[in-house]
């Protein structure tokens, strides 16, 4: 284990996760203009694509961080069969859920039923597909509907937060799974399928459109909470979700639904691009 992994195991993560989300929100100017410049500097942010280009327009780093883009900066792959990527970034690892299992990195693995907390959540997925996406604080971080779906329930699971950049994803077993998390369950035209906003350290923080920030506060246990009945129908390509501060997105589908084409790891992504086809009979 490298020492860097190692450090994921000691240090204080609610800590230094609250103290981020603190300091991305302060207002003072010299602060958090060092700090947007930082990130525009050395990540090569295209600020381009912001609905406002200038970066040091923003109240805060967690303005900037969750930036809108201008309209037409992504678009939906035309073809309406086609699964979306819920999210800018780069394909972590992607393929069959074998058995229930999903692959991590190098050997590690963890189970759809953990990742989800619910052995019967997870049935659906045992031989289905999954995409998983890691944004970098480089990417657009709001999330994007894959597919047409209605919202049944959201799970928020607890956890640690660990950091989920490669070095850590490739050295921590069951990572993803261990990891604090919301859980995003939908019922769509041909199925249900989930969408899971996983947490890392510095901030770990998901908000999403229909319910507004919901991590923070962090969870001590599993909570559920149906919205069965309610009418929160998001259409394909719809807003549904964002990270303040990075993350990784996991996409569950069970067997049948689509047929993922050729992702690569490390392959960049974007929201709306095509991961795959949903056959009209699934």
């Amino acid at each position: 284990m490298t020492f860097k992994a190692f450090l994921q195991y000691i240090l204080p993560h609610r800590f230094l996760s609250r103290l981020v989300y603190w300091a991305t929100r302060w207002t003072f100017a010299p602060w958090k203009n060092w700090l947007i410049g930082t990130i525009v500097r050395n990540y090569q942010v295209d600020m381009g694509e912001a609905a406002q280009p200038d970066p040091l327009a923003y109240q805060h780093f967690n303005a900037f961080f969750t930036r809108k883009l201008r309209p037409g900066a992504r678009q939906a792959d035309p073809d309406p069969a086609a699964l979306l990527c819920p999210a800018d970034g780069r394909v972590s690892q992607a393929g069959k859920i074998v058995d229930g299992r999903i692959f991590q990195a190098k050997g590690q693995e963890y189970t759809a039923a953990e990742l989800l907390a619910d052995e019967a959540a997870a049935a659906p997925f045992r031989d289905g597909r999954f995409v998983t996406v890691y944004l970098s604080p480089r990417d657009y971080h709001r999330v994007h509907m894959p597919l047409a779906g209605t919202l049944r329930e959201t799970v928020h699971v607890p956890g640690r937060i660990f950091s989920v950049a490669p070095f850590a994803v490739e050295a921590i077993p069951r990572l993803f799974a261990r990891n604090e998390r919301l859980v995003c369950h939908f019922d769509g035209p041909r199925g249900p399928f989930a969408v899971v906003m996983v947490g890392a350290i510095l901030v770990s923080s998901v908000a999403t459109v229909w319910d507004g920030l919901v991590i923070p506060p962090y969870a001590s246990s599993v909570r559920r909470k149906s919205f069965a009945g309610q009418g929160v129908t998001l259409e394909r390509f719809a807003e549904m979700a964002r990270f303040n501060m990075g993350s990784t997105v996991i996409l569950l589908l069970p067997a049948g639904m689509a047929e993922l084409d050729r992702l690569e790891p490390q392959q960049p992504v974007r929201v709306g691009q095509r991961l795959g086809l949903c056959p009209a009979t699934a």
